[in-house]
Parts: structure tokens; sequence; C-alpha cells
């Protein structure tokens, strides 16, 4: 049976220098390729010019290089853009960046924000999302999450006037500075792959983007949650919560089953003692599902209990599914009545509206359109 490789990008530094060691390199060398790999953003053994032509062999040998393709891109340059990456095995995922903008999660206004999958579809079935239509095909590896950044920013520096000199080198200057795991997928129930891309990203020489910069997202899964809580990383969580009863949320979200709102809830107790720090409850509207003025009372408890902010989000249509997002102006009903019960809340008059926004969306036109058509 023939032997897989490890990709490099799925290696941390000590992990890389032991290598090294083994291939009796000088540890210099090291840093060299890490360079090549998180600044220069080198798509191939053969980019790497200052490494000596054995050492790029003896890589070869034993690593790969894989780089995401991309398939399709929706957006004009100025605002959202949606990448569909086709990955080495050909399966599809997606990654979304989000312009310059308010910050969604953090304190201060981001740059530019990118939205990043962990898992070819979705095993947990939410009633309202695209991404698990198709089910769930495997976890992506730490390097296949870690390439999305890459690839994204390798994009970016192809657009010339983003380009400058630095130290007399053609150089783009990093873009992606804030990540949202919230794309297809459920980011804890790949935890350990997830964890260790984003230490990769978070590293000082490696992606360089602060932990307050990175937010987990997660549809409930209570255990995680605590054992995320306990990580050294100060990583930001949100919930996609959708719904602040089990009546509602059981509707929607398969998942409320096993973790139903209080198990929820305590974990996430456990998380804001542990961390200190505000968690965010996304609230995607639906009407007639959970858009009632109702549904606010029970969702400003849970959102002060817990010392989290609210941000509700317009449903997005998913071809096939029959939901609808509600009108404007229940929209902003639902985030008056949050304000007047003292919660911080936001609703997103969301960019990308326009280039089939909800996650996943993309991937299942594509495929459907891939596929091929039964001949009489």
């Amino acid at each position: 049976m023939k032997e897989v490789k490890t990709d490099i990008k799925s290696l941390n530094r000590d992990e890389i220098a032991a290598k090294f060691v083994e291939l009796n390199e000088p540890a210099y060398r090291v840093d060299q390729l890490l360079n090549w790999l998180y600044v220069r953003r080198a798509p191939s053994w053969d980019a790497m010019t200052n490494l000596p032509k054995a050492l790029r062999a003896k890589l070869a040998e034993v690593f790969t290089l894989n780089t995401h393709k991309i398939s399709r891109k929706q957006g004009s340059r100025d605002t959202t853009q949606k990448f569909l990456w086709q990955l080495q095995d050909g399966a599809l995922i997606e990654s979304v960046l989000i312009p310059a903008n308010p910050s969604l999660y953090g304190e201060r206004s981001d740059r530019h924000t990118l939205c990043v999958s962990t898992q070819v579809g979705c095993a947990y079935g939410c009633k309202f999302c695209a991404s698990g239509l198709e089910g769930w095909k495997r976890n992506l590896r730490p390097d296949e999450i870690v390439e999305q950044i890459i690839a994204t920013e390798r994009w970016h520096d192809d657009q010339p006037e983003e380009m400058e000199k630095v130290d007399g080198t053609l150089k783009a200057d990093r873009m992606v500075n804030n990540l949202v795991i919230m794309g297809m997928g459920e980011p804890l129930s790949n935890y350990d792959n997830l964890l260790k891309a984003l230490r990769l990203l978070n590293a000082p020489w490696g992606g360089g983007i602060g932990a307050r910069k990175i937010t987990i997202s997660t549809s409930g899964l209570a255990p995680q949650i605590r054992k995320l809580a306990d990580e050294p990383e100060q990583f930001r969580l949100a919930i996609s919560l959708h719904g602040a009863t089990d009546e509602v949320r059981s509707r929607i979200m398969p998942v409320n089953k096993k973790y139903p709102v209080a198990e929820l809830a305590a974990a996430c107790d456990y998380y804001q003692n542990r961390k200190s720090k505000m968690i965010t409850l996304e609230y995607i509207l639906i009407a007639g599902v959970n858009d009632m003025l109702s549904e606010t009372k029970p969702l400003a408890a849970l959102a002060k209990r817990l010392h989290a902010k609210v941000n509700l989000i317009p449903y997005n249509k998913v071809d096939g599914l029959e939901w609808v997002r509600p009108e404007e102006e229940a929209q902003e009903a639902f985030l008056a009545a949050l304000e007047e019960q003292d919660v911080i809340a936001t609703l997103r008059r969301e960019k990308g509206h326009d280039i089939d926004a909800a996650c996943g969306q993309l991937r299942l036109k594509t495929e459907r359109e891939l596929r091929p058509q039964n001949v009489e």
C-alpha cells in the first residue's frame, strides 16, 4: 500500500525542526522554509529559490505541498467574495472574504475577515443550512484549513495594485487578519485538526493572526465547548443558537436534542468563566419560525446570563428549502425589542446577499450542475 505523505502545512515549527535534524540540515533552513510557506505563500517547492535544490528534493520526497484551486469565485474586488476551492481529491469547500467593515467579533474595526470551512459537508443537518444537504463527506486536515487563508492571500498577491516594495522585493501585505470559523461543517466535531490549524495560523512564525481575532462557531457541542475553554489560547466563541427555547431550536437544529438549551448554556457559562470573554450568539431570523417578538424574552435572558451579545442575521434563501427571511420591518422590530431589554445586539445588513451567500450554497449549486444527468 502506498504511503500517504503529510502536507508540510500540517506541521508546526518543532515538528519541521525535528525533521530537518533527521535530514542533517542546518537549523536556519527551518525559518527560511516557514517564510516561504506563510509570508511568501510559495505554491511549489521550486518557488523556494533560496533553499538548495537537494533540500527541496528531499522535502518533496517526504512531504506534499498542496494548494487549493479556485473552482469558482463570486463577488467583485471591493465587496464580499466567495471562493469555491477544489481540493486534491476533487472535493469542494467554500471560504468567504469579507472586506473592511466595522468588526463583527472584535473590539476594533477589521481590515479583512475570512470565513473558513472545516469539513466537506456537514453531519449536523440544521434544517435551514445548505452545507449539510448533500451529507458529510470528511473532515479537513490541518493543512486544508490553513491553505484556505494562504490561497486567499495568494489570490490577493496577484492583484497588482495591492503590491508594494519591501526591502527591494515585490511583496504583498498580509490581508487576512481576522478569521471566523463558521464556514462549511461543524468546527468542534473536527476538534483536533481545527486546533492544530489554528495554532499554526496563530503562531508568530506562521500565520501571525492573534487568537483574539479568531472566532470559532459551533452549533452547540457542549462537551467540546468545555474542552475549548480549558485550552490556553484566547480564541473567541460564537454559538449558532437560532432559537432560545428547546421547542424552537429542536425544530430547526437536530443537535439540540442531544445538547438542549440548558446543557448548552451551562457549557457556555463554563467557557465564559474560564475565558472572561464575551460570547456571541448567532441568531438567523427565519420568518414564522423564530422571528416572533415573544422569542426575544428567552433570548434576552440567555444573553444576559452569558454576558453575550446577539448577532441577528436575516435568513439567506437556499434553493430547495422552505424557509424565507422576515421583512425588514420585522427584523428591525426584533432588534429593537432586544435593545429594550438591555441586550447588546446587532442586525447584520449583510454583504454578499447576491452571491449565494448562505454557507455551502455555491458548492451545492456547483455539484448539482456537475452531476451526470439521467439520459433516457
